[in-house]
């Protein structure tokens, strides 16, 4: 399987980068506005799934001032699907 396919399943496996998919869906967030929505979880944390995210282009980043904005990136997400689609020559009906 390509790698880049790989690294995108291996994102999306764990729950909390899921979950800051899912908010980062309704709209874009900084990381503190991601903590705020996570009980007992660190800022540290949040970054680093973020970064993981960021790595196989899953989120996107711009910078406003001192603050980091994410965004979803939904082509990335698309395109890692058909990827998968592609190589295992899946039917969409």
């Amino acid at each position: 399987m390509d790698d880049r396919c790989l690294e995108i399943f291996r994102a999306l496996s764990d729950d909390t980068r899921q979950t800051i998919l899912e908010l980062l869906e309704e709209h874009e967030r900084n990381v503190n506005e991601i903590c705020e929505e996570f009980e007992n979880m660190t800022q540290p944390t949040i970054s680093h799934h973020l970064q993981i995210l960021k790595r196989c282009y899953l989120v996107n980043s711009r910078r406003k001032g001192k603050m980091t904005y994410y965004s979803i990136n939904k082509k990335a997400l698309r395109d890692g699907f058909e990827m998968f689609i592609t190589r295992f020559h899946i039917q969409i009906l």
